[in-house]
């Protein structure tokens, strides 16, 4: 093992610059922590107001209710297309370019999404919605540098203190984008879209921060001081990435979990303002409902990660099933009880949270070193591809039968998980 991070990269890749050893590791993981818990504030509060009025803007420029749910749909779709990209470009060059890329794209998608609502053009506010959630997908790979160098058995609090940042942003997001929106009131921009130039700001203000301040780069990082056989260049590709989730157990149940809790999660998520507009809610009451949601994705990720490192992944795995199951129960049935959406959408955070934290620690376990920024954006890729598919019959689910049937749905599709979390719980215990 080499000990100083100015060794050559084995591949010929670039190498980080200036001196690191092995003492100093607990100071970067600070530093890293800190600038990534700096970007996400940022990152999450632009993507908040993406949540909240994507599918109110996607009913006024197309003047349907039923394509409401393509908006938010569009946004997961860019942040699974852009997954592969982004991992390829993370692996051979780290993550600091990838996440200044990823909220860039976001912050131009933004610009056309506000061009889209003046010009009333539904496929360009698609398009712009498409590149706006790219500033997800520079929250979401956050966590996983946040990961790069933290020790195994602390893993889970890692990504999870870096998830928790985000809630601070996404809290505020739904809320200020009503004030937000007034700014721009008298000019061509509506007050509904005009949130999304402030978010266009903000997501350029947070590439920055990791421009400046997010150096040496922790994957780049990470592989100076890994065992030289497990930096060959061989292993980074996208290929290798399906190949090591093929041939781990662990990471196969990994992919399923992120995969399952996110879809359920947005699935239900992105038609509840629709449903709280049926039942006669205004935009105010709809901003607490998803600033509470969102409370429940973030603010107790900590704990999920707290609980993921002592009682182990496969726990809180089986938890965040119970979450969510019970989420679509309290939501599915509240009709005009506000309270009780609002009690739904809080449990569906939370249940998401642990998922994607026991999950996305479980996959860094379960996959060499080399293999984990292609497995990690394979994870993003299926998890936003399945969760946008999601999105898209959320609408029509709910236009044909209705909000409860959608949360009916959702809870399905936590069978596969939990299946596949009890064959482990029981194969592990059988050769305990």
């Amino acid at each position: 093992m080499t000990n100083a991070l100015d060794a050559p990269d084995s591949s010929g890749g670039p190498s980080p610059a200036g001196k690191v050893t092995a003492a100093d590791l607990p100071g970067l993981r600070r530093r890293t922590t800190a600038v990534l818990m700096s970007s996400q504030i940022l990152g999450g509060l632009g993507v908040a107001i993406g949540i909240a009025l994507a599918p109110v803007l996607a009913t006024r420029v197309s003047g349907s209710e039923a394509l409401s749910g393509l908006a938010p749909t569009a946004s997961v779709a860019g942040t699974a297309l852009l997954s592969l990209p982004l991992a390829a470009l993370m692996t051979s060059r780290g993550r600091r370019p990838g996440l200044v890329l990823a909220y860039l794209v976001g912050a131009l998608g933004a610009g056309l999404v506000v061009l889209a609502t003046v010009v009333e053009n539904f496929p360009l506010l698609l398009l712009g919605m498409a590149g706006f959630g790219a500033g997800s997908s520079a929250n979401l790979q956050a966590r996983f540098a946040a990961a790069d160098l933290a020790e195994p058995d602390r893993r889970g609090r890692a990504i999870s203190n870096v998830i928790w940042a985000t809630t601070i942003g996404s809290v505020l997001g739904p809320n200020i984008a009503a004030p937000a929106g007034r700014v721009f009131r008298g000019t061509a921009v509506s007050e509904t879209a005009g949130p999304f130039v402030w978010a266009g700001g903000i997501f350029a203000l947070a590439a920055l921060v990791v421009a400046a301040l997010l150096r040496p780069d922790p994957l780049l990082t990470a592989r100076a001081l890994a065992p030289q056989e497990s930096r060959s260049a061989g292993g980074r590709s996208l290929r290798a990435g399906v190949a090591a989730v093929r041939a781990s157990p662990m990471a196969r149940l990994a992919l399923v979990t992120v995969t399952v809790s996110h879809t359920a999660m947005v699935s239900i998520m992105v038609m509840t303002p629709v449903d709280l507009g049926h039942h006669g809610a205004d935009l105010q009451l709809i901003g607490l409902v998803i600033s509470g949601h969102i409370a429940g994705m973030y603010a107790f990720s900590p704990v999920m990660g707290w609980l993921a490192d002592r009682f182990g992944r496969l726990t809180v795995i089986g938890l965040a099933a119970g979450l969510i199951a019970l989420a679509a129960l309290l939501a599915g049935t509240a009709g005009d009880a506000h309270g009780r959406t609002a009690a739904g959408l809080f449990v569906l955070g939370l249940g998401w949270s642990a998922g994607l934290v026991s999950g996305s620690a479980l996959l860094t376990d379960s996959v060499p070193q080399a293999a984990r920024a292609a497995v990690q954006g394979l994870s993003d890729l299926t998890m936003n591809a399945s969760a946008g598919l999601g999105g898209a019959v959320a609408g029509v689910i709910v236009s044909q039968a209705g909000y409860g049937w959608l949360n009916l749905t959702g809870a399905c599709l936590l069978l596969p998980m939990a299946a596949l979390t009890l064959r482990r719980t029981l194969t592990r215990r059988a050769t305990a």
